[in-house]
């Protein structure tokens, strides 16, 4: 992968860069400064790298949800694995299941950070005013229910569900984006 092999690299160079100024004759309060600044670069290099690796094993995860979920559209029988959706058309349940698409596209999206919270929260206002979505959120509320209460997914759905009640009470005002709360912690 090309941004593994640039991050080894750079922390190579920088462990290589970090040696040299080790073994230089300088003072020894200057050696252990300098033995300090390597070593917090060498953190902060990591730190972005651990960063990097997380988004990409979330990003393999997605690709593998949604190849799922495509399998399960085209073919009918998978879809009734899939869903756990009763009493609906199959052509239903082929719209519920991309509304989810949909809904999990742009969570997956804030969480690797192409979006910020107030972004997210704008591109969800848009979406909740398809019926089909809202038929979907309004399906699926067990679902968010079992979320532990700190976790993304269950906050981003408490901010969805802020959205549906504030177009449920006036839906011509629905790029009005009311308070709903901080960013939830990644």
């Amino acid at each position: 992968m090309p941004t593994r092999n640039s991050a080894a690299r750079s922390i190579g160079s920088a462990m290589v860069a970090g040696l040299a100024r080790l073994r230089s004759p300088f003072a020894r309060g200057t050696r252990r400064r300098n033995q300090d600044e390597f070593f917090a670069e060498l953190l902060r290099q990591l730190a972005r790298m651990t960063e990097e690796v997380h988004r990409a094993n979330l990003i393999q995860e997605y690709r593998i949800a949604m190849e799922q979920m495509d399998r399960t559209i085209d073919d009918p029988s998978l879809a009734d694995a899939r869903s756990t959706l009763g009493g609906i058309s199959e052509a239903k349940r082929r719209q519920m299941i991309f509304a989810n698409r949909q809904y999990t596209s742009l969570l997956l999206s804030y969480r690797i950070g192409t979006f910020d919270w107030r972004e997210l929260l704008g591109h969800l206002r848009i979406l909740c005013r398809n019926s089909l979505f809202a038929e979907y959120w309004d399906r699926t509320g067990e679902h968010r229910r079992s979320l532990p209460a700190d976790s993304l997914e269950r906050r981003v759905g408490e901010a969805v569900d802020s959205i549906m009640e504030e177009l449920a009470d006036d839906p011509d005002e629905w790029w009005v984006v009311g308070h709903l709360g901080e960013p939830p912690c990644p």
